[in-house]
Protein backbone atom coordinates (compact mmCIF):
# COMPACT_ATOMS: atom_id res chain seq x y z
CA UNK A 1 0.00 0.00 0.00
CA UNK A 2 1.78 3.19 -1.31
CA UNK A 3 2.38 5.79 1.42
CA UNK A 4 2.00 9.56 0.93
CA UNK A 5 5.45 11.11 0.11
CA UNK A 6 6.10 14.58 1.74
CA UNK A 7 9.32 16.77 1.96
CA UNK A 8 9.46 17.02 6.28
CA UNK A 9 8.04 20.64 6.46
CA UNK A 10 9.00 23.40 8.32
CA UNK A 11 7.54 23.78 11.54
CA UNK A 12 4.20 25.54 10.62
CA UNK A 13 3.99 29.17 13.43
CA UNK A 14 8.21 29.25 13.07
CA UNK A 15 7.44 31.58 10.41
CA UNK A 16 6.01 33.92 13.01
CA UNK A 17 8.68 33.69 15.22
CA UNK A 18 11.34 34.25 12.44
CA UNK A 19 9.35 37.01 11.52
CA UNK A 20 8.17 35.78 8.14
CA UNK A 21 11.64 34.55 7.03
CA UNK A 22 11.26 32.31 4.18
CA UNK A 23 10.73 29.05 4.60
CA UNK A 24 13.72 26.37 3.07
CA UNK A 25 15.86 29.54 2.74
CA UNK A 26 19.19 28.04 3.84
CA UNK A 27 20.55 31.78 4.21
CA UNK A 28 17.36 32.88 6.73
CA UNK A 29 17.60 29.07 8.72
CA UNK A 30 21.66 30.35 9.25
CA UNK A 31 20.42 34.06 10.23
CA UNK A 32 17.76 32.77 12.55
CA UNK A 33 20.15 30.37 14.16
CA UNK A 34 22.55 32.26 14.43
CA UNK A 35 20.27 35.17 15.98
CA UNK A 36 19.33 32.17 18.67
CA UNK A 37 22.57 31.22 19.37
CA UNK A 38 23.69 34.57 20.52
CA UNK A 39 21.09 35.02 23.02
CA UNK A 40 21.34 31.89 24.39
CA UNK A 41 25.08 31.73 24.19
CA UNK A 42 26.13 35.30 24.42
CA UNK A 43 29.65 34.17 25.29
CA UNK A 44 30.21 32.08 22.24
CA UNK A 45 32.89 33.14 20.29
CA UNK A 46 31.43 32.42 16.81
CA UNK A 47 27.78 31.65 16.79
CA UNK A 48 27.39 32.03 13.10
CA UNK A 49 29.81 28.98 12.87
CA UNK A 50 28.31 26.99 15.52
CA UNK A 51 25.05 27.50 13.32
CA UNK A 52 26.48 26.58 10.59
CA UNK A 53 27.84 23.70 11.78
CA UNK A 54 24.60 22.62 13.68
CA UNK A 55 22.61 23.15 10.25
CA UNK A 56 24.93 20.94 8.88
CA UNK A 57 24.53 18.31 11.22
CA UNK A 58 20.56 18.36 11.36
CA UNK A 59 19.79 19.26 7.60
CA UNK A 60 17.81 22.07 8.45
CA UNK A 61 16.64 24.65 10.90
CA UNK A 62 13.21 22.66 11.26
CA UNK A 63 14.41 19.42 11.36
CA UNK A 64 17.02 20.96 14.39
CA UNK A 65 13.63 21.84 15.97
CA UNK A 66 12.19 18.58 16.26
CA UNK A 67 14.96 16.77 17.22
CA UNK A 68 14.62 14.89 20.23
CA UNK A 69 17.16 16.14 23.40
CA UNK A 70 19.10 13.01 23.39
CA UNK A 71 20.17 13.82 19.61
CA UNK A 72 20.93 17.66 20.72
CA UNK A 73 22.92 16.52 23.29
CA UNK A 74 24.72 14.58 21.00
CA UNK A 75 25.85 17.70 19.37
CA UNK A 76 29.15 18.99 20.93
CA UNK A 77 28.67 22.51 20.83
CA UNK A 78 25.69 22.91 22.17
CA UNK A 79 25.60 23.56 25.94
CA UNK A 80 22.58 23.62 28.61
CA UNK A 81 21.51 26.87 27.55
CA UNK A 82 21.24 26.39 23.67
CA UNK A 83 19.36 23.23 24.39
CA UNK A 84 16.73 24.94 26.42
CA UNK A 85 16.58 27.92 23.90
CA UNK A 86 16.04 25.45 21.10
CA UNK A 87 12.63 23.20 22.87
CA UNK A 88 11.57 26.26 23.90
CA UNK A 89 11.26 27.42 20.38
CA UNK A 90 9.94 24.12 19.35
CA UNK A 91 7.38 24.36 21.75
CA UNK A 92 6.35 27.53 21.02
CA UNK A 93 5.94 26.50 17.51
CA UNK A 94 3.59 24.18 17.79
CA UNK A 95 1.37 25.83 20.49
CA UNK A 96 1.09 28.88 17.40
CA UNK A 97 0.16 25.61 15.13
CA UNK A 98 -2.29 24.22 17.12
CA UNK A 99 -3.46 27.54 17.61
CA UNK A 100 -3.92 28.26 13.90
CA UNK A 101 -6.09 25.26 13.86
CA UNK A 102 -8.31 26.05 16.44
CA UNK A 103 -11.99 27.54 14.77
CA UNK A 104 -11.24 26.35 11.59
CA UNK A 105 -12.30 23.07 9.88
CA UNK A 106 -9.44 20.76 10.39
CA UNK A 107 -10.26 18.79 7.15
CA UNK A 108 -10.38 21.73 5.24
CA UNK A 109 -6.56 22.26 4.98
CA UNK A 110 -5.23 18.83 4.97
CA UNK A 111 -1.52 20.13 4.17
CA UNK A 112 -1.31 22.34 7.69
CA UNK A 113 -2.49 19.56 9.32
CA UNK A 114 0.07 17.09 7.96
CA UNK A 115 2.59 19.69 8.39
CA UNK A 116 1.63 19.89 12.08
CA UNK A 117 1.35 16.49 12.74
CA UNK A 118 4.78 16.01 11.21
CA UNK A 119 6.50 18.82 13.16
CA UNK A 120 4.96 16.60 16.17
CA UNK A 121 5.57 13.38 15.44
CA UNK A 122 8.11 12.67 12.76
CA UNK A 123 11.32 12.17 14.60
CA UNK A 124 10.03 10.72 17.64
CA UNK A 125 11.87 7.24 18.40
CA UNK A 126 9.10 5.56 20.05
CA UNK A 127 5.52 5.02 19.12
CA UNK A 128 3.15 7.46 20.43
CA UNK A 129 -0.61 7.60 20.17
CA UNK A 130 -2.57 11.10 20.08
CA UNK A 131 -6.32 11.63 19.10
CA UNK A 132 -7.46 15.44 17.58
CA UNK A 133 -11.14 15.79 18.96
CA UNK A 134 -13.05 17.89 16.61
CA UNK A 135 -16.81 19.23 17.88
CA UNK A 136 -19.92 19.22 15.43
CA UNK A 137 -18.76 21.27 12.50
CA UNK A 138 -15.00 19.23 12.60
CA UNK A 139 -13.24 21.92 14.36
CA UNK A 140 -10.47 21.35 16.56
CA UNK A 141 -11.59 21.41 20.46
CA UNK A 142 -7.98 20.01 21.40
CA UNK A 143 -5.15 17.19 20.48
CA UNK A 144 -3.51 15.47 23.03
CA UNK A 145 -1.07 12.27 23.33
CA UNK A 146 -2.92 9.35 24.86
CA UNK A 147 -0.45 6.58 25.47
CA UNK A 148 3.56 6.41 24.48
CA UNK A 149 4.47 2.48 23.74
CA UNK A 150 7.64 0.94 22.13
CA UNK A 151 9.54 1.24 19.05
CA UNK A 152 7.09 -0.54 17.40
CA UNK A 153 3.78 -0.71 19.52
CA UNK A 154 1.72 1.21 21.43
CA UNK A 155 -1.29 -0.22 23.53
CA UNK A 156 -4.68 1.64 22.38
CA UNK A 157 -7.91 0.86 24.67
CA UNK A 158 -10.87 1.80 22.37
CA UNK A 159 -13.11 2.22 25.78
CA UNK A 160 -9.94 5.21 26.91
CA UNK A 161 -10.65 6.95 23.48
CA UNK A 162 -14.25 6.81 23.43
CA UNK A 163 -14.69 8.38 27.46
CA UNK A 164 -12.22 11.24 26.65
CA UNK A 165 -14.48 12.07 23.87
CA UNK A 166 -17.09 12.44 25.62
CA UNK A 167 -15.34 14.12 28.25
CA UNK A 168 -14.53 16.71 25.68
CA UNK A 169 -17.95 16.82 23.75
CA UNK A 170 -16.44 16.04 21.07
CA UNK A 171 -18.70 15.15 17.79
CA UNK A 172 -15.67 13.27 16.05
CA UNK A 173 -12.21 12.29 16.31
CA UNK A 174 -8.84 11.79 14.19
CA UNK A 175 -6.67 8.80 15.42
CA UNK A 176 -2.89 9.64 14.49
CA UNK A 177 0.19 7.47 15.39
CA UNK A 178 3.69 7.42 14.07
CA UNK A 179 5.92 4.68 12.67
CA UNK A 180 9.40 5.19 14.17
CA UNK A 181 11.24 2.92 11.34
CA UNK A 182 9.93 5.60 8.87
CA UNK A 183 7.69 3.51 7.33
CA UNK A 184 3.87 4.92 7.45
CA UNK A 185 2.50 1.47 6.27
CA UNK A 186 -0.76 0.51 8.02
CA UNK A 187 -0.63 -3.29 10.04
CA UNK A 188 -2.89 -5.33 10.21
CA UNK A 189 -2.61 -4.30 13.91
CA UNK A 190 -3.16 -0.68 13.00
CA UNK A 191 -5.97 -1.62 10.80
CA UNK A 192 -7.77 -4.09 13.68
CA UNK A 193 -7.25 -1.24 16.17
CA UNK A 194 -9.15 1.39 13.97
CA UNK A 195 -11.89 -0.51 13.75
CA UNK A 196 -11.99 -1.58 17.17
CA UNK A 197 -12.09 2.25 17.98
CA UNK A 198 -14.73 2.69 14.94
CA UNK A 199 -17.06 0.60 16.56
CA UNK A 200 -16.79 1.64 19.82
CA UNK A 201 -17.16 5.32 19.11
CA UNK A 202 -19.77 4.94 16.98
CA UNK A 203 -22.23 3.30 19.47
CA UNK A 204 -22.33 6.73 21.46
CA UNK A 205 -22.95 8.65 17.87
CA UNK A 206 -19.06 10.23 17.73
CA UNK A 207 -17.55 9.60 14.45
CA UNK A 208 -14.15 8.51 13.75
CA UNK A 209 -12.95 10.77 10.64
CA UNK A 210 -9.65 9.31 9.95
CA UNK A 211 -6.63 7.87 11.05
CA UNK A 212 -3.35 9.02 10.03
CA UNK A 213 0.21 7.59 10.41
CA UNK A 214 3.01 9.70 10.22
CA UNK A 215 6.80 8.27 9.16
CA UNK A 216 9.84 10.32 8.27
CA UNK A 217 8.90 12.38 5.46
CA UNK A 218 6.27 10.03 4.55
CA UNK A 219 2.55 9.79 5.72
CA UNK A 220 -0.61 7.53 5.40
CA UNK A 221 -4.27 8.38 5.67
CA UNK A 222 -6.79 5.40 5.83
CA UNK A 223 -9.58 7.71 4.83
CA UNK A 224 -7.69 8.73 1.70
CA UNK A 225 -6.66 4.65 1.13
CA UNK A 226 -9.76 3.61 2.01
CA UNK A 227 -9.15 2.07 5.35
CA UNK A 228 -11.52 3.43 7.40
CA UNK A 229 -14.71 1.26 7.42
CA UNK A 230 -17.72 2.30 8.55
CA UNK A 231 -19.20 0.80 11.51
CA UNK A 232 -21.56 -2.25 10.78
Amino acid sequence: MPARQTKLPALPGAGEIAAAMPVGDAGADLELLSLLLTHAMPAHEDPARLAREALERFGSFAALLAAPLRELQGFAGFNAHSMAAVRLLHETALRLARARMQGETVLDNPDRLIAYLTAVLAREKIEQFRILFLDSRDRLITDEAQARGTVNHTPVYPREVVRRALELDAAAIILVHNHPSGDPTPSREDIAMTAQVVQAAAVLGIAVRDHVIIGNGRWTSFREEGLLQPPA
